[in-house]
């Protein structure tokens, strides 16, 4: 196991921000942390990279125990902070080669680092000169400098496009199927997590509400997802495959209920085959979102606590 947090708790302050923190990612897997602000995720990422140490609480990396973990342990993870900060005057391959230089390894080849994020062609520009989403991507660049086996991402698509968005989610899809990496995804944006997560943890008020296999938490707590399609023509709606149910037709969307234990990426392609043209795809309310409100449902909201 990457990760392996137990009934983590931290104080500061005298306040207790951390009070039973449950957390467990494997190699190959895409694990999703969900909370409001303010509930624990950055603190409890914080913790993982020891820049605060528990009170009390099992914290185990790669199988060693987080505080007596190695050096080259630390340096088998990558990590993309919310807020990156550069030294805008260096090029973006000079950034690159200097930081990989930090983990006392050589450096991928940077233009093939650079040009698996997206920003192909642009090393010798000053950092300066970047938009806000080539800063984006020139972070995730720098969290994979060094070839890390585990990946811990803060909002790693905040400032890009619906394109640049694709383009990350089949980058985390590729690094966790194809190459065994880890990857620990921190976001509000729960369509990336719906899309891309096998796993999710969601925290409020400092402890774990609820982790487990996204696919069985849907099947255990909500009636499935629901989507909106739209598509280049009609398609044979009597002819639908086994795990969906079509809702609706209305504004040029095609509304679609899936059960609680059906993939959508599965569906997606089941849908190809059965001949449906699809431009493009949105999640909706139930599944994922109404799973996440019912969770974190403050008190007052119902006249009682939030249960687990």
């Amino acid at each position: 196991m990457l990760i392996n947090v137990e009934s983590l708790t931290l104080s500061l302050d005298d306040t207790r921000i951390l009070n039973g923190v449950q957390l467990h990612v494997e190699p190959n897997q895409i694990y999703g942390l969900l909370g409001p602000n303010g509930a624990g995720k950055s603190t409890t990422i914080a913790v993982i990279l020891g820049l605060y140490t528990a009170d009390s609480g099992k914290l185990e990396l790669f199988g060693e125990v987080a505080g007596k973990a190695s050096p080259d342990t630390r340096r088998r993870i990558g990590v993309m902070p919310e807020r990156a900060g550069f030294y805008d005057w260096m090029s973006a391959s000079d950034y690159l080669a200097w930081y990989a230089g930090l983990y006392g390894r050589r450096p991928r080849p940077i233009p093939e680092l650079l040009a698996q994020v997206g920003l192909a062609g642009v090393g010798k520009r000053p950092i300066g000169q970047f938009s806000g989403g080539m800063r984006q991507r020139l972070a995730l660049a720098r969290a994979l400098a060094h070839a890390p086996r585990l990946l811990i991402l803060d909002e790693p698509t905040n400032g890009l496009d619906p394109r640049g968005r694709r383009e990350i989610h089949d980058l985390f899809i590729s690094l966790a199927r194809e190459q065994g990496v880890g990857i620990l995804l921190c976001t509000h944006l729960l369509d990336d997590v719906d899309r891309l997560c096998d796993r999710i943890g969601i925290i409020h008020r400092g402890r774990t509400v609820l982790e487990g296999p996204l696919l069985e938490l849907l099947g255990r707590h909500g009636e499935g997802r629901k989507y909106r399609l739209r598509l280049e023509s009609m398609p044979d709606a009597g002819n639908l495959p086994d795990g969906v149910r079509l809702l609706g037709q209305g504004g040029g969307w095609w509304h679609l209920q899936l059960s609680a234990d059906t993939d959508p990426a599965d569906l997606w392609r089941r849908l190809l085959g059965h001949g449906w043209r699809i431009y493009e795809i949105h999640a909706e309310g139930g599944g994922l979102e109404e799973l996440y409100m019912q969770m974190t449902r403050e008190v007052g909201e119902t006249g009682q606590e939030e249960t687990a």
